[in-house]
């Protein structure tokens, strides 16, 4: 009889997993297993069952037909994270951290050393600076969290996970928010971490990421498994098209033609806020105008000087030929300048509120009418909504919290575009977003275009940038660098302007 080696054992197994929720069928007959010392990734489009998944593997949610086998033997995973215990641990994408104590209380939250009764701080120390050490982060156990990066804080979580002898660790989007340098920190400390043994699953959707840290990749769609490959087999292009079903070589739309001629719908000049200065550029009618850089590089300080959502220390800003000073972001609506925020789920939505709130909010004045709210007119907005955006969700009345991320930016697209702006800056448009919801929003981005709305893209993935814009401004250190148009727009060029190698001389 042939041994296994004692690393390929299968730790925790999905067997012919279904789910629904009430009438809704959202997993059918899914299987997967996770092993010792391996990292396996689960992709799929928002909406494809990863989440379901992954909460079923860790107990959170129940399977409706079949089964959880856990070393071998079935097992009924016990509720609510309480299989914890078992050594599974899922790391949710809101991080779970009490922002006020240290790293060490947090470790030890809830289950505090004791030495005579009294608590062993030395004790609970010792061992979190073991822990620390053990996955290479430089960060002492007794920093409040609230004084750590995003990054740090992720690893913090995942000491956690370790302190509680996790066997899997299952982390859903965990680069999602992280830079390029502190996403190769954390693969780093993710190798180590497979080293000792832990199992680990790793949700994503950036498919060069899954192909650096993956040994293998499933692949989930519409609920239903589609394959299970090493990750050495598969090319980014490849998970994709297993992702979606069909080629995407259409992800990016055709473009119209710019209009170099066009009205200049706005204009900056010399602008200063703080995080950038000295920033001047214009915007035509139609154009879908770029911002690049690195994180950090001001190019959101900019636009939410404009947007009134910041103070304007200098410069002068023209919007449709007129001056304007100090816009709040009421009157930027009112002149037809809308703003999308990076940050959907701090900034952007009131995730315990249902769509039809989260639609009409923002341009509630339409909906009212003799003082009272037109309650016909909100219900026949989402509808058009739903239609026009395309926003899935299980039915009108969940709350938005509960929408997958691509849901969640359509929605929020939508929002913007009850206003009927004639203006529209998006940041990060694609972040957290499976391919297939990507390439749904870039065209909605290059219809906006065709029909005479002019369209800004804030975006730290330059595929992106490349894919659907007229003209390029990249931003370091809060200052303009170049300008690029036409074959100018590659990512050589756009990268040597972000770091800085090379400047226009921009009069």
């Amino acid at each position: 009889m042939q041994h296994h080696s004692p690393q390929l054992e299968a730790v925790i197994e999905a067997v012919n997993i279904s789910k629904s929720f009430g009438p809704v069928p959202v997993l059918f007959s899914v299987s997967m297993d996770i092993r010792a010392g391996e990292v396996h990734a689960l992709i799929g489009e928002n909406g494809a069952g990863k989440s379901t998944l992954m909460k079923i593997l860790s107990g959170f949610h129940d399977p409706t037909t079949g089964h959880i086998k856990l070393d071998g033997t079935t097992t009924e995973l016990p509720p609510n994270g309480a299989a914890e215990k078992l050594g599974i641990v899922l790391i949710h994408q809101e991080l779970n951290l009490a922002e006020q104590m240290t790293v060490e209380e947090n470790v030890f939250l809830g289950r505090e050393l004791k030495s005579r009764g009294f608590l062993d701080r030395a004790g609970m120390r010792s061992l979190v600076q073991k822990y620390l050490d053990d996955v290479g982060l430089d960060i002492s156990p007794s920093d409040r969290i609230s004084d750590l990066t995003i990054a740090q804080k992720q690893m913090v979580e995942i000491v956690k996970a370790v302190s509680r002898n996790a066997r899997i660790l299952i982390m859903d989007e965990p680069t999602a928010v992280l830079t390029e340098e502190e996403t190769e920190i954390f693969f780093r400390q993710v190798q180590k971490l497979k080293q000792t043994g832990v199992g680990i699953v790793f949700v994503s959707h950036k498919l060069n990421e899954v192909k650096a840290i993956a040994d293998r990749v499933t692949v989930l769609r519409d609920g239903q498994w589609i394959d299970t490959r090493l990750a050495n087999e598969l090319t980014p292009d490849a998970m994709a098209q297993m992702m979606v079903g069909r080629e995407l070589s259409d992800l990016y739309p055709p473009m119209h033609e710019a209009d170099v001629d066009a009205d200049l719908v706005l204009e900056v000049q010399n602008l200063s806020t703080p995080g950038a200065h000295n920033v001047s550029f214009n915007l035509r009618k139609g154009e879908i105008l770029g911002f690049s850089g690195l994180i950090g590089s001001g190019r959101t300080a900019v636009f939410e000087a404009i947007c009134g959502l910041a103070p304007v220390e200098g410069g002068r800003v023209r919007l449709f030929g007129t001056e304007v000073s100090a816009l709040s972001v009421a009157a930027a609506r009112d002149a037809g300048l809308a703003y999308l925020t990076k940050d959907r789920k701090e900034k952007g939505l009131l995730l315990d509120k249902k769509m039809q709130p989260n639609l009409t909010l923002f341009a509630l004045p339409k909906f009212i009418k003799n003082f009272t709210l037109d309650s016909t007119a909100e219900a026949n907005a989402l509808e058009r909504a739903i239609r026009r955006f395309d926003v899935r969700a299980r039915d009108q009345d969940i709350v938005v919290g509960k929408l997958s991320g691509g849901n969640q930016q359509k929605l929020l697209l939508a929002k913007i575009m009850e206003c009927d702006p004639k203006i529209v800056v998006i940041d990060e448009p694609t972040r957290g977003i499976d391919v297939g919801t990507k390439q749904q929003i870039y065209h909605f981005i290059a219809a906006l275009a065709a029909e005479g709305v002019s369209v800004v893209v804030i975006s730290s993935e330059m595929p992106e940038i490349i894919g659907i814009c007229h003209r390029v401004v990249v931003m370091r250190e809060g200052q303009i660098t170049g300008v690029l148009t036409g074959d100018h727009i590659n990512e050589n060029e756009i990268m040597r302007y972000a770091a800085g190698l090379k400047r226009e001389e921009l009069h």
